[in-house]
């Protein structure tokens, strides 16, 4: 999952953006709208987390905007209005959730998973490939009924895989997918996981390299 996050007070952006990297969630940060709506414009997010009152075009303006694009991108507010008619304002620009300062990381994460599962409410909760069975709920991975543990990012890697349903991913792509904006795009990351990864789930291979292109999940024994 890869959020933005937009808040305008650079430690607490920081903290929340560190937090959900230990929780395997790819966090760009915007501290202000017009980087916001620069982001927006050349990165895919699953989430947008809008802080209502930063410089520049507000989070009103940002979620309005994500709204009259079309995308179906879920929208966290994240702000100290509590009010019942803020929120109900904030809900009628369009936010699917929102979350008033301050807040606890966990409950903040928690929120986050459910509306990524509601964005992918037409997608199996479950996914099965190859005798591969990964659960992204329960944050579980079993391969022909053996659990598989993984670290975070492993299990990151392996949801970009599992949802291209056999697809070449390109290195790139993961990168983006399962990191985030600061990933060095001349590292060794993807590859030192996927080889990781690779072994965690044992033999036969069932991660692919497709040689220039990428990776993929294979029921064959062409793991390379």
């Amino acid at each position: 999952m890869r959020v933005l996050v937009v808040e305008d007070e650079p430690l607490m952006a920081e903290a929340i953006r560190d937090g959900l990297r230990l929780e395997a969630i790819a966090a760009d940060l915007a501290l202000d709208g017009d980087t916001a709506q620069e982001l927006l414009s050349i990165n895919t997010y699953d989430i947008a987390v809008l802080d209502r009152d930063i410089p520049g075009p507000s989070g009103d303006e940002i979620a309005r905007g994500i709204v009259a694009s079309g995308r179906r991108m879920p929208i966290l507010m994240l702000t100290a209005a509590d009010r019942l008619d803020d929120k109900v304002s904030g809900f009628e620009l369009g936010a699917d959730d929102y979350l008033t300062k301050p807040f606890a990381l966990r409950e903040l994460v928690l929120r986050l998973r459910a509306l990524d599962r509601r964005r992918a409410h037409l997608r199996p909760p479950v996914r099965e490939i190859a005798g591969l069975r990964l659960d992204p709920f329960r944050r579980e991975v079993y391969r022909d009924g053996r659990y598989v543990a993984l670290t975070r990012k492993q299990f990151a890697v392996l949801e970009v895989l599992v949802a291209a349903d056999g697809g070449v991913v390109s290195a790139e792509e993961l990168l983006e997918r399962a990191w985030d904006e600061n990933a060095d795009p001349f590292t060794n990351a993807v590859r030192i996981t996927v080889s990781a990864l690779r072994k965690r789930l044992g033999e036969p291979w069932l991660i692919g390299t497709v040689p220039g292109v990428g990776y993929r999940i294979t029921t064959g024994a062409d793991g390379g």
